[in-house]
């Protein structure tokens, strides 16, 4: 008996966990470039978002259609990993359906049930092909989806796509061998592909299931290993990124209280505390090394939907501002930098930044601050958080707001007040409101 194929399929797994565990050492790298966080308090709250919103999946029914498609493909990858194990299992042992006679009928409904979901994930991966591609849903095709970002969107539902199609012709040709000595098998959906092979030899059956049975866990490894590389990394991130989300009510700057010590102790209300850290801080953030962690988790999370952009006040009415652009570019950047650290050191210096290289002040300044892109994120990725800190250190830092905010501040510290007049002049709009 050879042991060439086991060994070649051994190689094959452990090349293919090198590669996944590379790739997350690399993410875990750039988002480290990050500053820590705690975001550690409410666990009972973190977990129900958990499970209500990433796995539940409850925000992107908002939108009912291209939800439940998305709960196929979601559930579907889900439940027909399970039969992975069988796969691997058999690769490494040299059985073949090693489950089979352990379970018994149990085993023809489980078969039955993965392919239920098999064909439901291919025809929700056509029909957001056709969304993207034919329909062309507008949120689709804004300025930052040229290119790659398109291409990336259309590989992944095609390699699903031919995934599924290896699975249900693997179990189709299994089927017919077993037919052809004699026994009984059916499946119901692969049952449809059965016919193709009535007419070829055992050998040539045999040969089509061993060449779909390599197939479908080889594009498996390859799908792995793409997904890091990919938008659709949010099939690992929107666990942990929901969990750490913002259980503020929105609007709350996180850094209000600092700010509200930091006016105290210029009015002389309060005393500084002497045993505080004496770190000086820069206002804001000009790079990714200014960002919390959470913010590069967000921006590794994003899968680029573009539901955010689509709700954005200022990108409906043209301004420049995606707030998709913004986490996209946020993750090139951190790709960037930590390729960078990583060949030159972790104190090297590539001498770009991502505010001005990768995201525009017209972007950061066009934004309401409204929130309405974290409300219609599905994983409550925030944004706002990145924008707000990049415009800080633009006003704080460099002091380079807008013109119409520098006179508004002038006023406010000059007249106390937005408007150009005199504090005395503050209620002369109530005269006449007796009358």
């Amino acid at each position: 008996m050879s042991f060439l194929p086991q060994i070649i399929f051994a190689l094959l797994l452990t090349g293919a966990i090198v590669f996944f565990i590379r790739s997350v050492q690399r993410i875990y790298r750039n988002i480290k470039l990050g500053k820590s966080f705690d975001r550690t308090d409410n666990p009972a709250q973190r977990w129900k978002n958990v499970v209500l919103i990433a796995l539940g999946q409850k925000k992107m029914f908002q939108r009912p259609i291209p939800a439940i498609l998305h709960l196929f493909v979601y559930v579907g990858f889900l439940l027909i990993n399970i039969e992975l194990l069988e796969i691997v299992l058999d690769g490494l042992l040299g059985t073949h359906r090693l489950f089979k006679p352990l379970l018994g009928d149990f085993y023809h409904f489980l078969i039955n049930f993965f392919e239920f979901f098999a064909v439901m994930v291919a025809i929700s991966c056509i029909a957001f092909l056709i969304r993207r591609n034919i329909m062309k849903v507008d949120r689709f095709h804004k300025p930052e989806m040229k290119a790659w970002p398109t291409i990336d969107a259309n590989l992944i539902l095609v390699l699903e796509i031919v995934l599924m199609f290896f699975l249900l012709n693997m179990n189709a040709t299994d089927t017919a061998l077993v037919q052809k000595a004699g026994g009984e098998q059916s499946y119901f959906f692969s049952n449809f592909f059965v016919g193709l092979y009535s007419n070829a030899s055992i050998d040539g059956i045999h040969l089509a299931e061993r060449f779909y049975w390599w197939a479908h866990i080889i594009g498996i490894f390859f799908f792995a290993n793409y997904v890091p590389y990919s938008k659709h990394l949010h099939i690992f991130l929107a666990f942990p990124n929901t969990y750490f989300s913002n259980l503020n009510i929105m609007g709350k700057a996180e850094n209000m209280d600092a700010v509200t010590n930091e006016v105290k102790y210029a009015l002389g209300l309060a005393t500084p505390d002497p045993n505080a850290p004496t770190e000086v801080a820069r206002f804001g953030a000009k790079d990714v090394t200014d960002l919390s962690q959470k913010s590069l988790i967000d921006a590794y999370t994003c899968t680029e939907c573009g539901r955010c952009t689509s709700n954005c006040p200022a990108n409906i009415t043209g301004k420049l501002l995606s707030p998709r652009a913004i986490m996209m570019a946020t993750r090139d950047r951190a790709e960037e930098l930590g390729a960078y650290k990583q060949a030159n050191g972790k104190d090297a210096d590539d001498g770009k930044a991502l505010l001005g290289d990768f995201i525009s002040e017209e972007e950061i300044f066009a934004c309401t601050s409204c929130n309405a892109c974290t409300e219609a994120c599905p994983v409550n990725i925030e944004p706002l958080s990145i924008i707000l800190e990049l415009r800080r250190f633009k006003v704080m830092e460099e002091a380079k707001g807008p013109q119409e905010w520098n006179m508004m501040y002038q006023n406010i510290e000059t007249s106390f007040s937005p408007w150009k007049f005199s504090p005395s002049d503050r209620g002369n709009w109530t005269q006449g409101l007796n009358k």
